[in-house]
C-alpha cells in the first residue's frame, strides 16, 4: 500500500513465512494484487514480486524480492462489469515433501474445475535444498481471470507442522477448487482478499468519481472503511444490488462509489 508513494523506486528483500493458512500468500499477492494496482496506473519498469525461497509456517525461511516504481498520482477507475471467466491458472507448491504432492493436488483440483471450463493450467513448483525454507508443507493458489481483466483468487495451505490434524493433498486440491467457485459466486471485480487495497486506491485517486463493483464485503473491509473515514474524511456511497431470480450471476453485489482525495506524491516531479 505504501510502495508506490516512496521518494525513490522501492526494492525490498523480505524474509520469513511466505505461505501459511491464515494470511494471503506471496503467490496470491503476485497474481491478484499487482494486476489490480496496474489498473489504477501503478505500473512501470521493475514492478514485480519474485519468490526466491519458499518458507512455510511455522519456521519460515522464505525470501521474496519486491520491486515497485514510484507513482505521481492514482488514476480514477470505473470498474463495474466483471465479465465471464475465461481461464483458470494456479500454482501447486511443495517444500520438504515428496514432489508427487504437487501432482496429487493438481489432479484433484482439476477434477472439480474441469466440469466448468476447459482452459485450466496449474503449474507445480517444488523447491529443493536451501530454497525450500525450514518447514515442510504444500499448498495451492488458484486464480480465475475474466474477459474484462478481473482476477478472482482462492488458496489453501497445509496445516503447519505440529499444529492440528494433517490434510491430504487430494482434499486440499478439492477444497481449494471449491473455494475458488465460492469466490466466483460472490463475484465482483475484485476478490475478497483485495477489497481493501482497491478501496484505498480509490480513496487516494484524483478528485473524480471512482466506481467499483464488489461481492459481499468482508469483515476486514468493513473495518477498513471506518479507518478510511477517520483518516481521509471520505465516505463511500454503497449500493446493494440484489440478485434477480432470473440472473445466474451469483450472490448480491455491492457498488462502491467515492470521489478521490486528490493525493499526489510530492517526491515525484512531473515529466
Amino acid at each position: 500500500m505504501l510502495a508506490p508513494f516512496m521518494k525513490t523506486p522501492l526494492k525490498a528483500i523480505l524474509r520469513g513465512i511466505t505461505n501459511d493458512p491464515t494470511d494471503p500468500t506471496v503467490d496470491l499477492l503476485k497474481s491478484t494484487a499487482l494486476p489490480l494496482m496496474k489498473k489504477f496506473g501503478i505500473d512501470g519498469e521493475g514492478f514485480d514480486l519474485k519468490v526466491m525461497k519458499r518458507g512455510m509456517a511455522p519456521n519460515g525461511g522464505g525470501e521474496v524480492v519486491f520491486t515497485c516504481p514510484v507513482c505521481k498520482t492514482i488514476r480514477p477507475v470505473q470498474f463495474t462489469d466483471s465479465g465471464k471467466i475465461k481461464r483458470i491458472r494456479g500454482v501447486a507448491y511443495s517444500v520438504r515433501v515428496s514432489p508427487q504432492m504437487g501432482n496429487r493436488i493438481v489432479e484433484s483440483a482439476r477434477a472439480v474445475l474441469n466440469q466448468f471450463i476447459p482452459d485450466i493450467y496449474i503449474h507445480t513448483d517444488h523447491m529443493k535444498g536451501a530454497n525450500s525454507g525450514k518447514s515442510p508443507g504444500f499448498g495451492l493458489t488458484l486464480v480465475a481471470e475474466t474477459l474484462e481483466g478481473c482476477f478472482l483468487s482462492a488458496e489453501l495451505s497445509s496445516t503447519p507442522q505440529g499444529q492440528g490434524d494433517p490434510i491430504l493433498p487430494e482434499d486440499l486440491g478439492r477444497n481449494c477448487a471449491k473455494l475458488l467457485l465460492e469466490e466466483v459466486h460472490r463475484g465482483g471485480c475484485v476478490d475478497s482478499s483485495n477489497q481493501s487495497l482497491a478501496l484505498l486506491l480509490m480513496t487516494l485517486g484524483q478528485q473524480d468519481v471512482s466506481k467499483l463493483l464488489l461481492g459481499p464485503l468482508s469483515q476486514y473491509t468493513i473495518e477498513f472503511l471506518r479507518h478510511v473515514r477517520d483518516f481521509f474524511q471520505i465516505m463511500f456511497k454503497i449500493e446493494v444490488r440484489k440478485r434477480l431470480e432470473d440472473e445466474r450471476k451469483g450472490g448480491d453485489k455491492v457498488l462502491m462509489t467515492c470521489v478521490g482525495a486528490g493525493y499526489s506524491n510530492l517526491n515525484k516531479t512531473l515529466k
